[in-house]
């Protein structure tokens, strides 16, 4: 038995992005946004309203998108709920620090675990923004041995849209490309 609930924007998981901006004056701003994934290798598509990060996306062509952690909840709901419009910097009020990227004329929010580089590619009139990653930057201790990127260290969050919860991803169930060869 199922039960249907008609339309609705159940979609899991929903990576929390933190959207990086600068507008035309240089001061950095961060936007929650939980509506993002690849579109294709090396690109990203994120939908937004109108907000002043979308000004700032127009004004420089450029973003960061840095994952949300679990140790920075707070900060990261309050980039979604307080307006840059209302507020001139949002991360200093959330006492968090940036450093400009070098790829991009974009902020990185340093307590940010990862931080994908974009520069937009496109804004359509429904506001989906389709960026090309330029760079991918993760601070050290998100490491492996190797100097990988360890995905369990991250303490990755998600919005859940069901009961608007922020849910951390949890620990590997499988391998991608080996356990469905046991039905081969």
């Amino acid at each position: 038995m199922r039960k249907d609930f008609g339309v609705k924007t159940f979609f899991f998981p929903l990576p929390v992005l933190i959207i990086g901006t600068y507008d035309k004056d240089g001061n950095p701003n961060a936007m929650n946004v939980a509506w993002g994934g690849i579109r294709d290798y090396g690109k990203i598509e994120i939908n937004l309203g109108e907000h002043k990060t979308t000004d700032n996306l127009r004004e420089n062509m450029a973003l960061t998108i840095a994952f949300a952690d679990k140790d920075h909840i707070v900060e990261a709901d309050y980039f979604g709920i307080v307006s840059g419009n209302e507020v001139n910097n949002k991360i200093e009020k959330a006492g968090l620090t940036i450093t400009k990227s070098k790829y991009v004329n974009a902020p990185i929010i340093n307590e940010f675990p990862v931080t994908l580089e974009c520069v937009v590619e496109s804004i359509s009139e429904d506001l989906s923004i389709i960026a090309k990653i330029v760079n991918v930057s993760a601070r050290e201790e998100y490491l492996d041995e190797k100097g990988n990127i360890d995905v369990s260290k991250l303490h990755i969050i998600s919005y859940e849209p069901v009961t608007h919860k922020y849910i951390e991803l949890g620990s590997a169930v499988g391998q991608a490309f080996k356990d469905g060869l046991k039905l081969k």
